[in-house]
């Protein structure tokens, strides 16, 4: 910054310029071109009154500069107690030179008015000619002038210092400036309008940086709370304010110890857990949370992370796999009963009640569950399978409804939910719901009746949105009546009823699932492709199938894996019942002659039953029977 010339010399070198077109080389650089560019505008040296601006028009340009005066007017009031003795004038102007603010005593307010050097008053080089203001805004520099240097007779009666303000991305957008009398100039007004335009340049991009951390931190789904070492919340995000609900305005007045019971504030050291206590009022919810301890000069504060419980459960869930694989488009059968089951289930996915699945180990008791679910309208949570005879017993209450800290006698040193609240918005599926030990079935039994849990070694209960299915290896009725299931846990099970029928008695469906299986296997694994002959189905037909279609399943892939050759014969059926005894050959042989007598018996008449049933002595019935038993097309026989 250089300084101003002298001023009696000012008034001289003023005046040749003015009356001769002289420009000495004294005169600075950015006066000397503001002085050409005025005297080139035709602006009047004897003038120098500021234009005001339409009422309408100030009133949009002083909103689109709220934030710079909001920021500025705090700075320029804390100053003016420095100088209100001093008879200075402090302006603000936004980027253009509109005057957005003044402050000063009543004298010096009274003379600036004088000259319109006032409030809502364009004062830019072309209004009022050379000036503090337009050569700060214009040249994008601090600048302090004196008398003979401004460029209208009226201004050279004053000392004026100002300082252009800069935004967050370093532009231009306003001015500080001090205005004071020609005998009060001092080189300190110019640092003093430095340090004010700092000053607000500072605020402004601690705001601008505070706002972007506010909207980043209210972007979050997590909730966060910074809470003082007294322990009251001072701050806290959109997701924090959600989640205190109606008790949000108030969260100064409420301890965070007791809203975070579970931990161990005494320390003062960063604690984190995957599953804790959110007390607030008469809300109690289960969340993540991470506290970090910080220490600022000595000042103690904690900043609070809280994870919804929801997004917890959902990644536990993802690693446990607890997701409903099946749909109903993947089941396949031509038996009838079975094909009306099969309705039936598909019209309760779409009701609320409680469904037992019951049928023998290895029905396909869960893939119905599942294809239930995936139907329904919890189909977009988990599906969570609690399997009530692999638990071990003494496991079996803190797996199935979770456990507090403290819980145990003390021995719990972490909360964790269980498998009821993992099945949260989902489906919780009771696999053989028989073997649960009668001393659970009373809380299995409030739990199914509430849609509550309530964990061990905790006092309040859990709100859950499940949908509750259970499935038996065997009949629960003759349970209820043995007494060693409870007949009202049974009844809220028994809402909706699922009777699966087994293998053994839908032979219909024997060919056609292991077809099904053979298909899946050759396309899974197309190197080993494996075709299967008439007389390695019409075998399968021999096995009453105790373990259903799982045995099935288990079967297929054995001979699959098992046989050398590219295809499946009557010798291949070794590996599914083992090695054959003396009599299966034959009678494998007789019911794969009876297969072709049948098909040729059709294909000869047609496809029409009735001849074919006279062709081979036997009545419509029994052929019927026969065709439905050995899985035979009657479409294929027509063609």
């Amino acid at each position: 910054m250089d300084k101003s010339i002298d001023i009696e010399l000012g008034k001289e070198l003023w005046a040749d310029f003015i009356y001769e077109g002289r420009l000495d080389p004294r005169i600075r650089p950015e006066i000397a071109d503001s002085w050409k560019k005025c005297r080139q505008a035709g602006v009047n040296p004897a003038g120098g009154e500021g234009r005001y601006v339409d009422a309408a028009v100030f009133q949009s340009i002083y909103s689109a500069n709220r934030i710079l005066i909001d920021t500025a007017l705090p700075i320029m009031r804390s100053v003016f107690q420095i100088v209100q003795d001093t008879s200075y004038l402090m302006v603000l102007t936004d980027s253009v030179g509109y005057i957005l603010e003044t402050m000063g005593d009543e004298e010096i307010l009274i003379k600036s008015e004088n000259m319109r050097f006032g409030k809502g008053r364009l004062w830019n080089s072309l209004e009022v000619g050379t000036n503090a203001i337009s050569v700060a805004l214009e040249y994008d520099r601090a600048i302090q002038m004196v008398g003979a240097e401004h460029y209208c007779r009226s201004h050279q009666t004053w000392t004026c210092s100002a300082a252009p303000i800069h935004g967050v991305e370093g532009e231009i957008i306003g001015c500080i400036n001090f205005s004071g009398t020609i005998e009060s100039a001092h080189e300190h007004t110019l640092a003093l309008a430095l340090a004010a335009a700092y000053g607000i340049e500072s605020q402004i991009k601690i705001k601008h940086n505070a706002q972007l951390l506010n909207t980043a931190l209210d972007a979050s789904n997590d909730a966060i709370f910074l809470v003082n070492g007294a322990y009251r919340t001072f701050w806290m995000n959109a997701a924090a304010r959600k989640l205190a609900g109606p008790e949000a305005d108030k969260m100064s007045e409420n301890d965070f110890r007791d809203i975070l019971p579970d931990v161990n504030w005494q320390d003062r050291r960063d604690y984190f857990s995957d599953d804790t206590r959110f007390a607030l009022g008469d809300k109690l919810i289960y969340c993540g949370v991470d506290v970090h301890y910080l220490d600022s000069f000595g000042t103690p504060a904690y900043s609070i992370t809280l994870k919804k419980q929801k997004h917890l459960l959902n990644a536990v869930n993802r690693l446990s796999r607890n997701k409903a694989s099946y749909k109903f488009e993947d089941f396949m059968t031509n038996d009838g009963a079975t094909q009306k089951m099969l309705t039936l289930a598909k019209r309760y996915a779409e009701y609320e009640g409680n469904i037992l699945i019951e049928g023998e180990s290895g029905t396909g008791k869960e893939m119905i569950a599942q294809a239930i679910h995936n139907a329904g309208s919890h189909r977009d949570g988990p599906f969570v399978t609690i399997n009530c005879a692999s638990i071990p017993r003494e496991m079996l209450e803190s797996e199935l409804f979770g456990c507090e800290v403290g819980a145990f006698g003390g021995k719990i040193t972490e909360s964790s939910p269980g498998r009821f609240e993992l099945a949260q918005n989902g489906t919780a599926f009771l696999n053989e719901i028989s073997e649960m030990p009668l001393e659970l079935q009373a809380k299995i039994l409030n739990t199914v009746e509430t849609h509550t849990v309530r964990r061990l070694g905790s006092t309040r209960d859990i709100r859950l949105n499940i949908r509750i299915i259970s499935a038996s290896g065997r009949p629960v009725a003759p349970l209820v009546r043995s007494g060693s299931f409870r007949r009202d846990l049974y009844h809220r099970l028994d809402v909706l009823r699922l009777d699966i029928r087994p293998l053994r008695e839908r032979q219909c469906d024997i060919i056609l699932c292991a077809q099904k299986m053979l298909d899946q296997l050759n396309f899974r694994y197309p190197e080993l492709k494996k075709t299967a002959t008439p007389e390695f189905m019409t075998g399968l037909l021999n096995c009453d199938w105790p373990g259903n279609v799982r045995q099935l399943q288990n079967s297929i892939e054995r001979v699959f894996y098992s046989e050398t050759g590219g295809t499946l014969t009557e010798e291949s059926l070794k590996y599914v019942y083992g090695e054959l005894t003396e009599e299966m050959p034959k009678r494998l042989c007789a019911e794969s002659n009876q297969v072709s007598e049948i098909a040729d018996a059709l294909e000869s008449c047609g496809g029409d039953v009735g001849a074919a049933a006279a062709v081979l002595g036997i009545s419509r019935a029994t052929l019927y029977r026969r065709l439905k038993k050995y899985n035979i097309d009657l479409k294929r026989s027509r063609k």
